[in-house]
């Protein structure tokens, strides 16, 4: 948006080419990125499913106007239409001003599918143990649905024929803007803080009894068990197997042993190399 307010583009025709055929505005992926980091969040063990990454397809929609002016290039190279009757840079400026109708429905439907994932998430019994982390996503999707609801008082008028251009000759883009890095600024630090809490809240030391009982199951699961051969084995296979959180045993391998889960795993992996190595 800078870039192009400088007229940055306009300097020359590669950049405006760059301009045309690279996606540098994306704005559909939003809504289905806090809804996942929301699950994700409150579920340290959760991964998106094939199902889950569905809900991106949705991106076809800012895709749009650059795979039109790619094809616009292709065709006058090839010259396989006459494209002097057709005005592309008419249909990519009407259709981005109609398409701000799905991406706003869009984040506003996944903001509040979001606030009801963490309002059921606060029915279970262990949702005291994430006090912190509801209280912050819970910021986080007012402060998105505070936003959705400027975007929305801005565009009515700019989707309406009769006031759109009006609205960007009187305000541009400014109402939507400046709330935007208000927006950015404040996910940023605060987003930054969560994560601050959260190491310095993992960072502290397993009780003794705690972290021989998680290195007795590991040993237990490896040696025994031979969980390393399994080749989709990771800290969540680990933790079905065992019965213990996976940040039980990130902080018994990491903090405690100063190993990684890799590093914990493969060194079985190398003995069994070695072992079988060696038999003729």
């Amino acid at each position: 948006l800078y870039l192009n307010g400088e007229q940055w583009f306009a300097k020359s025709q590669w950049m405006q080419l760059l301009d045309a055929v690279v996606p540098m505005v994306i704005v559909m992926p939003l809504g289905p990125l806090l809804y996942f980091y929301t699950k994700a969040l409150l579920q340290p063990d959760y991964s998106l499913t094939k199902k889950d990454k569905r809900h991106f397809l949705s991106v076809i929609i800012d895709l749009v106007p650059y795979a039109t002016a790619i094809l616009f290039i292709a065709l006058a190279l090839t010259r396989l239409v006459n494209l002097k009757n057709y005005n592309i840079g008419l249909f990519i400026d009407t259709y981005n001003v109609y398409a701000d109708i799905p991406r706003w429905a869009s984040l506003t439907v996944y903001v509040i599918l979001t606030m009801r994932h963490i309002a059921k998430y606060q029915q279970r019994e262990d949702a005291g143990q994430k006090e912190k982390k509801i209280k912050w996503l819970r910021r986080c999707t007012t402060v998105f649905a505070a936003f959705q609801l400027i975007w929305l008082l801005y565009l009515i008028p700019y989707v309406t024929p009769a006031y759109g251009q009006r609205l960007l000759n009187w305000v541009n883009w400014y109402p939507i803007y400046v709330p935007m890095s208000f927006l950015i600024y404040w996910l940023g630090i605060n987003g930054y803080l969560v994560t601050q809490f959260q190491v310095k809240k993992v960072s502290q030391p397993l009780p003794d009894d705690v972290f021989m009982q998680t290195i007795q199951a590991l040993q237990t699961a490896m040696e025994q068990d031979k969980l390393y051969l399994n080749p989709e084995v990771g800290l969540d296979v680990l933790s079905r197997h065992t019965g213990i959180a996976p940040k039980t045993i990130s902080a018994a391998l990491n903090r405690n042993l100063d190993k990684t889960f890799s590093e914990f795993v493969n060194e079985y992996r190398i003995a069994e190399f070695k072992e079988r190595g060696a038999d003729p």
